[in-house]
C-alpha cells in the first residue's frame, strides 16, 4: 500500500468510512502524497495520453473556434483566454499559434490557466513562456472580463459521489476497511431528498453519479459569461445523462483498480453533460461527438497540409494521430464535445445548432 493508503486507512480507522468523492479528492490532491501534486501524469513516461498531445491540430482547429466567437461577439478587449485543467500547456499553446495572425487576438487576451499543482504549473510555464499567463486556483478566481475558456478532459477528474438503488431505497458507496484493506461499501438507506430528481424512479440495481464540486463551477462559469461576454468549450468523455459505474483508475496506461494504488493512479468518472448544461444556465449547443466537431471545423483540410511536408514514419504517425481523433472506433465518438455561450450570441462554428 502507498503511503497515501496508509494515511486514508488510519482516518477511516479513526473516524469511519468515507465517501467516494471524499477518497477521489485526497487521492488526486493531496498536497504531499495526491496525484497531480507530485508528478506529470502525462504522454508516453505517465499514464494517460490527452488529445493535445496526440497532434497540434486538436488545439489548432479548436483555438480558430474560439477566435471566430471572439470576432462573433464583437472582438471585446481585454478579455479571458482560460483553460481549465490545462496539463503541460500543449492544447493552449497551439490554440496561442494557430490565432497568431488573428488582428487584435493576441493583444486583446489575458491567458488564464486554472491548475492547482505545482508540477503541472511548472511544465505549463515553461512550455508557454512567451505569453505571461497567469495562473488561478478556481474558477472563482477568473479575472472580471469576457470569458473565452476551454476545458478538455477537466470535469472528468472531479471527485463523484456513487449512489445504489436497493430493495429498500437508495445507498451511497462509501470506502471503509476490511481485514486492514480498503473495500468499497455502502451506508444505510437515504432519504429520498438525497436523490437527484432525475433518477429518483429508476430500479433495484441502479447505479448514478453525482460531482459534488460540479454544479458550483458550472455556475459560475455561467454567471461570469452572462454578465461579460463568452463561450465556453466543453471536451469530455460522458454521455447526456451518464448512468451506471463509471468509475476507472489509470495506472502506467493499463487500468487499475481503484483502491490499489491511492495517490498513484489517475482517477476519472464520465461527466453527466445534462447536469453541466442545468448548472451554467445559459444557451448551449447540442452535445456532439468529438470527431464530428473537429471534422466540421476542418481537421482534415489541416492534416492535409501537415502531410505535404511529411514522410516515412513521421507521415505514417501524422495520419495515425488523425484517425485516433477523429474515428468513431477511437477517440471520435468516445469523447463529447458541448458549447455554452452568452445570451443573445451565435452559438460557435462547428457545434450542434443551439438550445435554449
Amino acid at each position: 500500500m502507498t503511503a497515501l493508503g496508509d494515511i486514508l486507512k488510519a482516518r477511516i480507522a479513526a473516524t469511519g468510512p468515507i465517501t467516494l468523492a471524499e477518497y477521489m479528492a485526497t487521492c488526486l490532491q493531496h498536497p504531499q502524497f495526491g496525484y497531480y501534486a507530485t508528478r506529470d501524469p502525462f504522454g508516453a513516461a505517465g499514464d494517460f495520453t490527452t488529445a493535445p498531445e496526440i497532434s497540434q491540430m486538436f488545439g489548432e482547429v479548436l483555438g480558430l473556434c474560439l477566435a471566430q466567437c471572439w470576432l462573433d461577439q464583437g472582438s471585446p478587449a481585454p478579455f479571458a483566454l482560460a483553460e481549465l485543467g490545462p496539463g503541460r500547456g500543449t492544447l493552449m499553446a497551439d490554440i496561442l499559434r494557430a490565432t497568431r495572425n488573428v488582428p487584435g487576438f493576441h493583444g486583446a487576451a489575458q491567458v488564464v490557466l486554472v491548475e492547482t499543482s505545482p508540477t503541472l504549473r511548472a511544465a505549463q510555464a515553461q512550455r508557454l513562456a512567451g505569453c505571461t499567463p497567469v495562473w488561478v486556483d478556481t474558477v472563482d478566481d477568473l479575472p472580471n472580463l469576457p470569458l473565452f475558456l476551454i476545458a478538455n478532459e477537466f470535469f472528468d477528474a472531479l471527485p463523484i459521489d456513487q449512489f445504489q438503488r436497493g430493495e429498500t431505497g437508495w445507498h451511497m458507496r462509501l470506502v471503509g476497511l476490511s481485514d486492514d484493506a480498503l473495500q468499497f461499501g455502502r451506508s444505510p438507506a437515504l432519504p429520498a431528498e438525497a436523490i437527484d430528481p432525475r433518477f429518483a424512479d429508476d430500479p433495484p440495481g441502479s447505479i448514478v453519479e453525482a460531482s459534488p464540486a460540479l454544479p458550483a463551477i458550472a455556475a459560475t462559469l455561467g454567471q461570469r459569461i452572462a454578465a461579460r461576454g463568452g463561450v465556453a468549450l466543453v471536451i469530455d468523455y460522458g454521455g447526456w445523462r451518464s448512468k451506471g459505474d463509471t468509475l476507472q483508475a489509470v495506472r502506467r496506461h493499463q487500468p487499475d483498480h481503484p483502491l490499489a494504488h491511492p495517490g498513484e493512479a489517475d482517477l476519472t468518472a464520465h461527466v453527466d453533460f445534462e447536469a453541466l448544461a442545468r448548472a451554467t444556465g445559459l444557451p448551449r449547443s447540442g452535445l456532439t461527438d468529438q470527431g464530428a466537431l473537429l471534422n466540421r471545423l476542418g481537421i482534415a483540410h489541416r492534416a492535409e497540409r501537415l502531410a505535404a511536408g511529411l514522410t516515412g514514419d513521421r507521415l505514417e504517425t501524422h495520419r495515425a494521430a488523425l484517425h485516433r481523433l477523429t474515428d468513431p472506433r477511437e477517440m471520435g465518438s468516445l469523447f463529447k464535445a458541448i458549447a455554452f455561450h452568452a445570451p443573445g450570441t451565435p452559438a460557435p462554428p462547428g457545434f450542434d445548432p443551439s438550445h435554449a
